[in-house]
């Protein structure tokens, strides 16, 4: 076949750019750029086409970087394959960088990539023994604005790992929340439809709001906390402002919104007169249907008095799961006074009488004693072994007297409560 020519990229070439990505895609041979880095490049970059008539044959799109360039995409129709045509889109497209001051041309190429002869008759090097990284970028710039507005943040992607012991819910979230949304496209494989909205419910102070953020950092989405008091000032109302607020969460791409002690929004309704807060949940119970029709993103409500919630909010087709967030056992115990001991002093402390002594505290707990006996070592250290040239750190006696003088945030009787709790309304 004879009769093929090359000329810059037009906008109505992007058809024919995208039946030759189909071509290559269904060949098994996934390009190293995606489809929409390719179609931003041709229009804002540098690209060429090969043509025979007005059929697009070829493509060859490149990317200037100061001293630095970049062919993006390359592809040849196969039944135009070996006729020089590669060769020369490249030949075109580095002639079209070279005003950039370009001194090198690179590409990167699939490993299952076999023809490779347009590079090699360029005059390309193979470079050997070279790892390719990539890393996408959670929130891209469009996002951003919409994430400042909201308060929302990206969390640091450790706090997954940081969290102590709490192996069972850890587990449980990572199974029941985290897998389905991380790989939808093997969830859908196996028919699971990926939670949207989920319920954490516990004694105050057992980590609902640590895992929330936590799940965020796991999958690396924004978090964004919605916090009723604040909405509460807002000129259109609570659940005005509300309504506002979940329309600008609808922007972003990605986002875990976390609503933490969501029964002073969602309380049983009913009484005479009705209380003010009833179209507030009113709202709410609207909002969580068109939340849970926009991909990619979690809506993760969190409350110490579940029994308070309106009936209505807990019911199926609203929250996938209703998850019990305890207190810690003794394994998570451990986990949690190994992160607040001091190194250096670690050896000398008796970690499994704190673990015992620590029976029925909540993690808030743990480490609320344990910095009042890192405070009470260091005031010691200062103020009275001031003669002392190695003055003793935390030890085991004050990790003691600290967890004596710590009132338990969570009583008896909401322990038990609780348990009742997960027997009746936990869904997992």
């Amino acid at each position: 076949m004879t009769g093929w020519r090359i000329r810059d990229f037009h906008a109505d070439d992007l058809d024919g750019i995208l039946q030759l990505w189909q071509e290559i895609t269904a060949a098994k041979t996934e390009p190293v750029y995606g489809l929409s880095e390719v179609m931003a490049s041709c229009q804002m970059d540098h690209a060429v086409v090969a043509l025979h008539g007005d059929e697009v044959v070829g493509a060859a799109v490149g990317r200037a970087a100061h001293a630095q360039g970049w062919i993006v995409f390359l592809a040849t129709r196969q039944s135009w394959q070996s006729q020089g045509i590669g060769t020369a889109m490249l030949a075109a497209l580095e002639a079209r960088m070279a005003p950039h001051g370009i001194t090198k041309l690179s590409a990167l190429m699939p490993e299952t990539a076999s023809r490779v002869d347009a590079f090699l008759n360029r005059g390309f090097e193979v470079k050997k023994q070279l790892r390719y990284f990539e890393r996408h970028i959670p929130v891209q710039r469009e996002g951003l604005r919409a994430l400042s507005e909201l308060g929302g943040r990206i969390l640091p992607r450790d706090l997954w790992a940081g969290v102590g012991g709490m192996r069972k819910e850890k587990e449980l979230l990572e199974r029941r929340l985290v897998m389905p949304l991380s790989k939808p496209e093997m969830a859908d494989r196996y028919g699971v439809v990926p939670p949207k909205a989920v319920v954490l419910f516990g004694p105050p102070g057992t980590g609902k709001t640590t895992f929330a953020k936590a799940i965020a950092s796991r999958l690396e989405w924004p978090f964004v906390e919605v916090f009723p008091s604040r909405l509460a000032g807002d000129p259109q109302g609570l659940a005005g402002a509300l309504r506002e607020t979940f329309l600008k969460i609808s922007e972003l791409e990605h986002a875990v919104v976390f609503i933490d002690e969501v029964e002073e929004i969602a309380a049983q309704r009913g009484g005479e007169p009705p209380s003010p807060l009833q179209g507030v949940t009113n709202e709410l119970l609207k909002i969580i249907p068109a939340f849970r029709e926009q991909p990619g993103r979690l809506l993760v409500c969190a409350t110490n008095f579940i029994r308070a919630l309106d009936s209505a909010l807990l019911r199926h087709g609203r929250f996938d799961y209703v998850i019990p967030i305890g207190l810690p056992d003794v394994a998570a115990r451990q986990a949690i006074w190994e992160g607040y001991i001091p190194k250096p002093f670690a050896d000398s402390v008796d970690l499994a009488t704190l673990v015992e002594a620590s029976g029925g505290f909540s993690p808030a707990d743990i480490e609320y004693a344990a910095r009042r006996a890192s405070q009470q070592a260091l005031e010691r250290a200062l103020f009275e072994d001031q003669n002392d040239a190695d003055p003793s750190g935390p030890g085991t006696d004050d990790y003691l007297a600290a967890i004596r003088s710590t009132r338990t945030t969570v009583s008896a009787q909401v322990a038990a409560e609780f348990l009742e709790d997960i027997e009746r309304l936990a869904r997992l």
